[in-house]
C-alpha cells in the first residue's frame, strides 16, 4: 500500500488516526502497555468508559492490527485483550505524546 497524506481527505491512514487517537483508544493502548486484560479489568482500568464505547473500540483497534482479543473457551467465556507487536509499537508512541502532555499540563493550564 502507498503511503497516503493525511491532510487529504481520501487519505486511507486517516481511519487509522481515528481509531488510535479517538478519547478511548487512546486511554485502551495506554492501559494495554502493561499486559494481558481481561474486559472487566481494562475497563476499570479506564475509569470512565461504558461497555459499549469500550467494546466498539477494541474492535476498531482489533481490526487495526493493533489489539489482539483471546477467547478462551471455557465456562463461562473468558475473553482477554493485548497489543499486538504493531500495538506496542504504536503505544509506545501514543505515551510519548502523553508523557508530554502531563509534562506541560501546567503551561498549558496558563491558557485556559
Amino acid at each position: 500500500m502507498e503511503r497516503g497524506d493525511l491532510l487529504s481527505a481520501a487519505c486511507p491512514s486517516r481511519e487509522v488516526l481515528k481509531h488510535m487517537t479517538s478519547r478511548w483508544g487512546v486511554l485502551v493502548l495506554l492501559a494495554l502497555e502493561g499486559g494481558t486484560l481481561r474486559f472487566s479489568a481494562l475497563r476499570r482500568r479506564i475509569g470512565g468508559v461504558s461497555e459499549r464505547m469500550l467494546a466498539k473500540t477494541l474492535h476498531w483497534l482489533e481490526g487495526d492490527g493493533l489489539v489482539e482479543r483471546i477467547a478462551h473457551e471455557v465456562v463461562p467465556p473468558h475473553v482477554e485483550y493485548r497489543l499486538t507487536p504493531l500495538g506496542r509499537e504504536g503505544a509506545a508512541r501514543v505515551r510519548a505524546l502523553a508523557d508530554w502532555i502531563e509534562q506541560s499540563l501546567p503551561e498549558i493550564a496558563q491558557n485556559w
